[in-house]
């Protein structure tokens, strides 16, 4: 699975304004992003469609990012972990 290109970007471009929102995150590069200095999240694509990876820990979760649906667990799971490190 390869981290998501350009286009790929492109279509998740309303997600990523929100979680630019999110205090605390940096985004280093167009759509990976950092907390405290260390890789938080990223985005892949592949044949099956978007996927993000989070950081849970030393361990990284991957979710899929397609619809408006999967974009608002994201979120919701972006927050909590932000909460969690707090």
């Amino acid at each position: 699975m390869k981290h998501a290109g350009p286009a790929a970007l492109a279509r998740l471009e309303a997600l990523l304004g929100l979680l630019r929102l999110r205090p605390g995150l940096i985004e280093k590069r167009p759509g990976v992003f950092y907390r405290r200095g260390r890789a938080f999240l990223h985005f892949h694509e592949d044949p099956a469609g978007l996927f993000a990876d989070i950081r849970s820990g030393e361990d990284w979760d991957r979710m899929p990012v397609n619809d408006a649906m999967e974009h608002v667990r994201l979120i919701v799971t972006v927050d909590r972990a932000l909460v969690e490190v707090a």
